[in-house]
């Protein structure tokens, strides 16, 4: 067999160094690829992290919020009852002041009740002796006083 002429080796070593150049070329641009592909794996698993623990974020957010809610729901409830109970409790209220401010003239009423059992009952006199003529009127002053009691406001007629 014979040598191949130099040209034909010269041109086929330039093809192999073309070859081998593409190859190294291809080679680095796999390379920069990879590295490409890696980073973008990274990224895309920090990022599914970071989707993960909004998602437990978001989670822990609704709980607290239905628990939150069912509070709110409890003290309304709760505010419901309480306004129940003042209505209740009002009228009863305004009685109670009606009564404390009905209590000093009550009190003035007992004292003088309490002084003329105190004194006791008159000595027996005769109708139709000497002495002023007996009447129904009251030590305060005129009929038209404010402070005088009606027979009807202490629940007797006489």
């Amino acid at each position: 067999m014979a040598a191949p002429p130099a040209l034909q080796i010269r041109e086929a070593n330039a093809h192999l160094a073309a070859v081998h150049r593409r190859a190294a070329e291809l080679e680095g641009r796999l390379d920069e690829a990879e590295r490409t592909l890696r980073a973008q794996a990274e990224r895309l698993a920090r990022h599914d992290q970071q989707l993960r623990a909004k998602d437990r974020e978001i989670a822990a957010l609704q709980e607290q919020l239905l628990t939150s809610e069912a509070a709110v729901h409890s003290l309304q409830a709760a505010v419901r009852q309480r306004d129940e109970l003042i209505g209740q409790l009002q009228p009863r209220a305004q009685l109670l002041q009606d009564m404390c401010r009905c209590r000093p003239p009550l009190a003035g009423l007992l004292a003088a009740l309490v002084e003329a059992e105190r004194l006791g009952p008159l000595p027996a006199a005769d109708p139709g002796g000497p002495g002023p003529p007996l009447a129904n009127s009251s030590s305060r002053g005129e009929e038209g006083d404010s402070e005088q009691l009606q027979p009807e406001a202490l629940g007797t007629t006489v």
